[in-house]
């Protein structure tokens, strides 16, 4: 695998038409006994859910972790669940996130040459935890026009967020799913951290390969595509693995991700 950073924010043009009402659910993730049921979601969003587990399930767990192999060394990542702190563990560096701070420890004199850390620190997670991060509080949900991939026409379901929501509320998603096992197939996005503005850009990925943990059906392999007149077309090299996908439900200790001595502050979330 090449540039992964190439791969997140390549963005290529689209447009897409929001056809019914926008329906608005809240709910708070970052409580300790999150116990979120289905039935304040709109149906397809749920049916979703459910075709990978269901929503109790994913929310009885308390942390989540994966790898990212790469040429330089396997990148590990932990997340503590409930809210959200995260921890990437390099062979030569490690990133983390404690609730206020986000940081960047080098274990020696190497210098650090990945992605933005502000960017980076939870971006992996995200595109691992789908489609359950789609239930995230702040979320507004329409249905859009289907997108069709060789002769196959997927559903879509836009994600866009309250103001103030998380770092980038003026990003934008679209979940695609199987009609008939209701399972997400793709996903297209806009991106706006750096830029802070609303986008009608979107990049496409495809969800083609799944893992189940725990009962809970969790990405194993995701490929970016090109695109040319708002369908994707060809893949984007070879796309990104995830690997040892573990789910537990004890709760990660917090001085895992506590700022290690030396350790620079990148910024305060």
């Amino acid at each position: 695998m090449k540039n992964i950073l190439f791969l997140v924010i390549l963005v290529l043009v689209t447009s897409c038409k929001n056809n019914t009402k926008e329906t608005e659910k809240s709910i708070d993730y970052s409580t300790e006994t999150l116990d979120a049921t289905t039935s304040i979601y709109p149906e397809n969003i749920s049916n979703v859910f459910d075709a990978h587990g269901g929503l109790d399930a994913w929310n009885s767990m308390q942390s989540f972790e994966f790898t990212i192999q790469k040429p330089n060394g396997n990148e590990v990542t932990t997340t503590s669940l409930k809210n959200r702190w995260s921890l990437i563990e390099m062979p030569k560096h490690a990133i983390g996130y404690n609730g206020e701070d986000v940081w960047l420890h080098s274990k020696d004199t190497a210098a650090y040459k990945g992605a933005n850390v502000k960017f980076y620190y939870n971006l992996m997670f995200y595109f691992c935890a789908m489609p359950f991060v789609l239930a995230d509080d702040g979320i507004i949900y329409s249905d859009v026009e289907p997108l069709v991939f060789e002769g196959k026409s997927y559903p879509g379901i836009k994600i866009s967020y309250e103001d103030g929501v998380g770092e980038s509320s003026e990003d934008e998603y679209i979940l695609y799913y199987d009609s008939e096992t209701n399972k997400m197939a793709w996903l297209s996005y806009t991106m706006t951290y750096f830029s802070k503005e609303k986008s009608d850009t979107f990049t496409y990925i495809q969800y083609g390969e799944w893992e189940t943990v725990q009962g809970i059906l969790l990405p194993k392999h995701i490929t970016w595509y090109n695109k040319e007149n708002n369908q994707p077309t060809t893949k984007i090299e070879n796309g990104l693995t995830f690997a040892n996908l573990k789910l537990s439900k004890v709760k990660p200790e917090v001085k895992r991700f506590e700022v290690p001595e030396g350790a620079n502050i990148i910024g305060k979330n």
